[in-house]
């Protein structure tokens, strides 16, 4: 009698199994109590700032001219009227227990309003990908092929002026350029007419609105990622085995992009994760500057109102994001080398 052969795993299980040769136990194990120490850290940290700025939520929102007693009740419905040591308790029990509490001004869970805005801004975070990762690869490698000519030299300080360019400060001036290139420079939709639109039209809307705020985020992060690609593609192509390869008479344009591309894009690969929590932080003020409705403008608006859960509850995330994008780039590097995974 035969004895079967052994079935290989399938495509997720194996993916699985990888992954889990990548983080060992005691890694994950570490990972989550460094999550924790951040989360605690971040919470206190924001609730300090918020405690120790002039004024509360009621000095916002109530009319000078209240009787004391209005004052008092509103006050003590936000538990202002605590000492800060038990609101600060508090705060940590409700979080332990998975409750971000609920906002000092709109009167709502702040998941709830986290869940309005943070997938507004994965979809701006994701069209500003497409547009770091494709340009800034391609641009540094036609840098790294045509090194020392003309092209690499104007590509070398155009990819520098965009990268030491703030991101606000191209969005201002993509809006004076808007009305010329007929696009809409605030919102997410038309204000007006989406509410007559098919879902055809409002995604085509959507669209036309993400170009412009796509752009001011993404360009300066489309020129780093040239820089160290083109660094990275330079390195590679002076390789032994490049040489050899070029040696046996294979086309360019292969030597270029199934052997040297490959090893280039190592290093690229890590910074994927690192960006994403640069993109789900660093929207706010492009998301302010465009009026977009994401987590940037609502850290803004809860900052001025001085809405304590929402505005904890968004460095939480922001915390969380970092996290799990520097997770990603680890795990990410290991799975494609070997050589950090034995290490």
């Amino acid at each position: 009698m035969t004895t079967p052969a052994p079935t290989s795993p399938s495509g997720p299980s194996r993916a699985l199994r990888r992954i889990g040769e990548v983080l060992p136990a005691q890694l994950i194990l570490r990972k989550s109590w460094m999550t924790v120490l951040l989360l605690w850290g971040v919470a206190t940290l924001i609730f300090g700032l918020v405690e120790i700025s002039p004024g509360t939520v009621a000095d916002k929102f109530m009319n000078p001219d209240l009787p004391p007693e209005a004052r008092a009740s509103v006050i003590a419905k936000y538990g202002l009227d605590q000492p800060w040591t038990v609101r600060y308790l508090r705060m940590l029990l409700a979080y332990a227990q998975g409750d971000l509490g609920v906002s000092l001004v709109q009167e709502r869970p702040v998941t709830a309003i986290l869940a309005e805005a943070l997938p507004n801004t994965l979809v701006l975070s994701g069209v500003t990908l497409v547009v770091i990762f494709p340009v800034g690869i391609t641009l540094g490698v036609l840098q790294a092929v045509r090194q020392g000519r003309p092209e690499d030299t104007t590509a070398s300080v155009g990819a520098l002026f965009f990268y030491s360019m703030p991101s606000f400060w191209l969005a201002l001036m993509l809006q004076l350029l808007a009305p010329s290139l007929g696009l809409p420079i605030s919102g997410m939709n038309d204000a007006v007419m989406v509410d007559y639109m098919t879902p055809t039209e409002r995604l085509w809307d959507t669209a036309r609105h993400l170009v412009l705020p796509g752009i001011a985020m993404g360009i300066a992060g489309a020129a780093g990622v040239a820089r160290y690609m083109r660094s990275s593609m330079l390195e590679v192509i002076r390789q032994d085995y490049i040489r050899t390869a070029r040696a046996k008479g294979l086309p360019e344009s292969v030597v270029i992009g199934k052997h040297a591309l490959r090893n280039a894009l190592l290093p690229i690969i890590t910074l994927v994760g690192l960006y994403l929590p640069f993109l789900v932080g660093g929207s706010i003020l492009v998301e302010t500057v465009f009026a977009w409705p994401g987590m940037g403008k609502l850290i803004i608006d809860a900052i001025q109102q001085q809405d304590t859960p929402v505005i904890i509850a968004c460095f939480l995330l922001f915390a969380v994001v970092v996290t799990l994008g520097n997770l990603f780039a680890d795990v990410a590097y290991a799975l494609v080398d070997p050589r950090i995974r034995n290490a």
